[in-house]
């Protein structure tokens, strides 16, 4: 008895000939170095169908290249060479290529004042395309922070001055009874409101950059903002942390120029989009600001 051939009903001709701009697959689990850490991470991978007679392209193809990202730290030459994998199996269907690996990375990180530290995750896509030998890398990344806004801050400040006209309005000021009513909740009678923020970082790196600069912008992006979520604490940390928030009042307008102007320093950067959103606890709504740049060629 012949062993039959195993059917490629890829190969076949499609009933419609139409080139696709993108065909593959989407959330790809596979565990990836990234500045000598392992991280659990998922991958979109795919290529451009141009041969518009083809029916469809060879995923399993795309699958073993990614092989490869297991090997060794994730890096723009590694991952172009993945890209070259893509097309050099699908030579004759596809022009373009595309990788998309999404995972977080994690950082430690050290208490304002204490010795405590703790893991902090930040969001990170990178995103890359090789066509007609162009290849292209992106970085996304989420910054978290806190934002105390400064019209609060303003208001509270005018409610404390006026309560001290009341209390102490034709009466002889003692150092020991301002002391006692600047610690009591009499006088600090209303505080400023805060919010949890995010700073959404989308980047376009040089085309021959070496590394990918991931801990380098959320660096850049933590201390343009000058207020980073924390980890571990102590009490002494959650002060200087009430005392970076009071010294440190923003709008999101400041957050969004304060992370273009410290990002467009970066080196390695290219291009980006930056959005703020600041999660209101006074609104039921989102604050939100916007800004782009890009660096002018000689």
């Amino acid at each position: 008895m012949n062993a039959l051939t195993l059917p490629d009903i890829a190969a076949q001709a499609a009933r419609q000939a139409l080139p696709l701009e993108w065909v593959g697959m989407r959330g790809i689990a596979l565990p990836v170095w990234l500045e000598g850490r392992q991280l659990s991470a998922k991958a979109d991978a795919g290529v451009s169908l141009d041969d518009g007679e083809a029916r469809g392209i060879h995923m399993s193809r795309l699958y073993l290249a990614l092989a490869a990202l297991e090997q060794e730290n994730l890096s723009p030459a590694l991952i172009r060479q993945v890209l070259q994998r893509f097309l050099d199996s699908h030579e004759g269907l596809s022009n373009s290529a595309y990788l998309n690996i999404h995972t977080d990375l994690l950082l430690k990180r050290p208490a304002l004042v204490s010795p405590l530290s703790g893991w902090k995750s930040y969001p990170a896509t990178i995103a890359a395309r090789l066509e007609k030998q162009m290849f292209h890398v992106e970085l996304q990344i989420d910054v978290p922070y806190s934002s105390t806004c400064p019209c609060s801050a303003a208001l509270a400040r005018q409610l404390i001055q006026q309560q001290f006209i009341d209390d102490f309005a034709n009466k002889s000021l003692q150092h020991a009874d301002v002391l006692t009513w600047l610690g009591s909740t009499q006088g600090i009678l209303a505080t400023p409101h805060s919010q949890r923020s995010i700073a959404e970082l989308h980047l376009q790196l040089d085309e021959f950059i070496d590394e990918l600069p991931l801990t380098a912008i959320i660096n850049d992006a933590e201390a343009a903002l000058g207020t980073a979520v924390q980890t571990a604490v102590k009490r002494a940390d959650e002060q200087a942390f009430a005392l970076a928030n009071g010294q440190n009042l923003m709008f999101c307008e400041d957050a969004a120029r304060r992370l273009n102007l410290a990002l467009r320093r970066t080196p390695g950067v290219s291009a980006f989009h930056l959005r703020v959103v600041h999660a209101e606890s006074l609104h039921a709504h989102d604050a939100v600001a916007q800004s782009r740049w890009q660096r002018e060629h000689a």
